[in-house]
């Protein structure tokens, strides 16, 4: 039985997730197949002025080339962009995060740089603050339990995603960005047990992302999954549903967001 009433108290975040591939943003299915969108820069400012709550950069072939791209799209973006921005793919070492954070970052996502350097998580809480530091895992099914994914879904970690989570939090880690790879690019809904699993096992915030399609999908990851933010991609990029109606629909359905500003 769901518990409403934590719902209730929760205020949950919409989040619009932009891959880039500089100097264009993509999109694929399952981290794979992807197609030129467009300037992410111009669908930042269209999701900013929408009404979105944060925005999510993520540089999806920086680590194979062990660079991130995504210095002077950030700086462009924060000229008229007035909302938390979030920076990953290709951060390593402390001087990479806080080249992100200088350029206007307000906080920074870290996958295979962590899986390689769990010790950069810790680095990053105590020396810029864990409100800055998010650890992103990218999540495959493996028979009843999942693994945690590196270089954009591309290799095996061996480490299991929901202690791989719990180690992140011990770390100093602040929120926790799990994406299904299974599920994303598909519209067909969140991996909600995965989200779930997560949610149960850390106190600190839990992104879900990876399988938005439908405005159900919303409800079905916040309750059963239990996630405090939902990042999008697909189904924002394409224009099936806007953040209009995401918002509205989440109110209607005791999903507490932030009200549409006049």
């Amino acid at each position: 039985m769901i518990d409403l009433e934590g719902y209730k108290l929760r205020n949950i975040r919409l989040i619009a997730r932009l891959d880039v591939k500089a100097p264009n943003l993509v999109k694929g299915i399952q981290l794979e197949g992807l197609r030129k969108m467009g300037d992410p820069n111009i669908f930042a400012k269209q999701y900013y002025d929408q009404g979105i709550d944060e925005i999510y950069y993520e540089d999806i072939v920086a680590s194979l080339y062990e660079r991130n791209s995504l210095v002077d799209i950030i700086k462009k973006t924060t000229a008229n962009v007035f909302v938390p921005i979030t920076v990953g793919g290709g951060l390593r070492t402390i001087d990479d995060v806080q080249t992100a954070l200088r350029v206007g970052a307000d906080k920074v996502s870290i996958n295979t740089g962590a899986i390689k350097n769990p010790k950069i998580i810790s680095d990053v809480a105590k020396r810029l603050g864990s409100q800055c530091m998010v650890l992103s895992i990218q999540a495959k099914k493996n028979n009843n339990s999942w693994e945690a994914y590196y270089d954009n879904g591309r290799e095996h970690s061996g480490l299991d995603a929901i202690e791989w989570a719990i180690k992140g939090q011990k770390l100093g880690a602040g929120e926790i960005l799990v994406t299904s790879v299974d599920k994303e690019g598909t519209a067909r809904g969140f991996d909600c047990d995965l989200v779930n699993e997560i949610s149960s096992n850390v106190s600190i915030p839990v992104i879900a992302s990876g399988g938005m399609g439908e405005l159900e999908h919303l409800s079905d990851v916040v309750k059963i999954g239990k996630a405090d933010a939902v990042a999008m991609a697909h189904v924002l990029h394409y224009e099936h549903l806007s953040i209009k109606q995401i918002r509205e629909y989440a109110l209607e359905n005791d999903i507490l967001v932030r009200p549409m500003e006049e």
